[in-house]
């Protein structure tokens, strides 16, 4: 069974600037995402989006995101 579970992209991109991610800049609803000594990571949801748990899991593998950051 996953860690994960299902969240709204707004929870998403809001726990990924708290904990030190910032958009770098942003075309719709794509956003690109940099943070210090990881590459850069593009958010490509629209705010609204429900993000399942096994996107979640990749977007966590990219980004250093964990279940207790949402």
């Amino acid at each position: 069974m996953s860690r994960w579970r299902s969240a709204k992209a707004r929870q998403v991109l809001a726990a990924l600037l708290r904990i030190g991610w910032t958009i770098a800049w942003q075309n719709g609803s794509h956003r690109r995402l940099k943070r210090e000594g990881w590459a850069n990571y593009t958010f490509a949801f629209h705010d609204g989006d429900e993000i399942g748990p096994g996107i979640l899991g990749q977007i966590a593998k990219k980004t250093g995101l964990q279940p207790e950051d949402l």
